[in-house]
């Protein structure tokens, strides 16, 4: 595998979390409307990791600068 190609998968595993990140945010409110709060902070917690993930993903981009 390139490095460029690797770099490709790294940008698309972000934008990935990503779209996975604000669909949990969304439907951990749907939880919490429903009175399901461990559901919900469940959910945000999952979040919350993605959203991790994705900063040691582009640190891993910034490291192909170095």
């Amino acid at each position: 595998m390139s490095g460029e190609r690797l770099k490709g998968l790294i940008e698309h595993w972000i934008e990935h979390n990503e779209e996975h990140r604000a669909r949990l945010l969304e439907e951990a409110e749907e939880a919490e409307k429903l009175g399901l709060k461990t559901v919900s902070e469940r959910l945000r917690k999952a979040a919350e990791s993605l959203g991790e993930a994705s900063k040691w993903l582009r640190e891993a981009l910034k490291a192909f600068e170095q």
